[in-house]
């Protein structure tokens, strides 16, 4: 039966499927991962859309959020710069991403590009971001993340 298993991990792996896919998954973990793809392409509209509203539905209000400058944020900071930036996004982008459950903790990685119009000026981000959801009384809500810059291009 070990055997099996390795089989098929060694297949998915050469094919480029991640551990994550290769391995059985619950209809609790597939549902878990649906519901926080969903909650972090909300998270981008709403950004993108200066929605603090819709944001605040989703994070928890100890959350706390590492922006790409290092700077450290708590819900209420981040929502006040989602409001004051949100309208200058032309697009924001995550792709890459992967939901990495542990009972009722669930870590998202994936990369993201960021453009817009600031003070006149076009502006192209690109990074790496982590956020953290927990659920809690039935509900996934983000309490951690954290965004990290990288050269354009460097970003796979």
């Amino acid at each position: 039966m070990k055997s099996l298993a390795l089989r098929i991990l060694v297949c998915g792996l050469a094919t480029g499927l991640t551990l994550e896919a290769a391995l059985p998954q619950t209809e609790d973990e597939l549902a878990a991962r649906t519901m926080i793809m969903a909650l972090e392409n909300i998270w981008n509209n709403a950004e993108k859309g200066g929605d603090a509203a819709a944001l605040s539905l989703i994070l928890d209000d100890a959350m706390v959020y590492i922006d790409e400058d290092g700077s450290l944020l708590t819900k209420m900071q981040f929502l006040e710069q989602v409001k004051q930036t949100g309208p200058q996004l032309q697009s924001l982008v995550t792709d890459a991403m992967s939901v990495h459950l542990y009972g009722e903790t669930a870590l998202v990685a994936g990369t993201y590009r960021v453009t817009g119009v600031a003070r006149g000026k076009a502006f192209h981000r690109e990074g790496r971001f982590i956020d953290t959801w927990v659920r809690k009384n039935g509900a996934w809500l983000c309490v951690a993340a954290q965004a990290t810059p990288g050269a354009p291009g460097d970003v796979k």
